[in-house]
């Protein structure tokens, strides 16, 4: 069996005393997995997000990110937790727009302390590749598609070798075509053994998942396995010695 990249036990989590936006959850991640959070607005999967990447604090309760009980830790432990452990891929891309290509996927290791040079740069570069703008290092987010926006956000999500990537409605701001091409990505990604939890209201979406947790008034809903969508015929496939290159 695979081993645990996080687990929740009994997390709540209060804004006011009439305010309980999660009430007692419970969550299990393996490594692998690929993980669809489905629930409508006010559902509480939104915070329930912010705490699984560490820009929120539970109230109480235990959370667990590689064997670490994370739920207690400062601030300043937490921003040392996400640049470590976690990728995030936002519905707005939050692109650094003074930026290029390969500036923008360097930005997780600026907060690590990591020095550049040239040998991050080459690794950058390489995820550029992987995501299919190795054409386009030294563009400016203005001068992308929103697609090709949300592809350097993913290069970005990878650049640190996260044991988890979380993306917030990855597809939201795209079209259809725009969205295969992405889900298709990710997809691969999943393959490649990454960890993915996906924020989506999409059903279409969550269908790409291989297992979907639907969330509702601040409870775990249901929690069952998926058979993935197939991928479209001639879909094309990562070259995943770029990833290993980036290592």
């Amino acid at each position: 069996m695979a081993n645990e990249v996080l687990e929740l036990e009994g997390i709540n989590k209060f804004y006011t005393e009439s305010l309980h936006v999660l009430k007692g959850i419970d969550l299990t991640v393996r490594e692998g997995e690929f993980i669809a959070l489905m629930g409508p607005s006010g559902s509480g999967k939104s915070t329930l997000l912010n705490i699984l990447g560490c820009l929120d604090k539970p109230t109480n309760g235990g959370y667990f990110l590689g064997g670490q009980d994370v739920s207690s830790m400062s601030d300043s432990q937490l921003s040392s937790i996400r640049s470590r452990y976690l990728g995030f891929i936002f519905q707005q891309y939050n692109l650094l727009p003074q930026y290029t290509v390969v500036e923008n996927i360097e930005v997780p290791l600026i907060y690590q302390g990591i020095r550049l040079d040239s040998s991050t740069k080459k690794r950058c570069e390489a995820l550029a590749e992987l995501v299919g703008l190795g054409h386009r290092l030294d563009h400016r987010p203005m001068q992308l598609s929103g697609g090709q926006q949300q592809r350097v956000a993913i290069a970005r999500s990878l650049v640190n070798k996260p044991q988890l990537i979380l993306a917030d409605e990855p597809t939201g701001n795209l079209d259809s075509k725009t969205s295969l091409e992405i889900m298709v990505m990710l997809s691969r990604l999943n393959e490649m053994g990454k960890t993915i939890i996906m924020v989506t209201h999409e059903n279409d979406i969550a269908g790409w998942a291989r297992r979907i947790v639907r969330m509702r008034d601040g409870n775990i809903e249901s929690d069952e396995a998926n058979e993935p969508w197939p991928l479209p015929e001639g879909a094309p496939e990562l070259p995943v010695h770029l990833l290993e290159g980036a290592a």
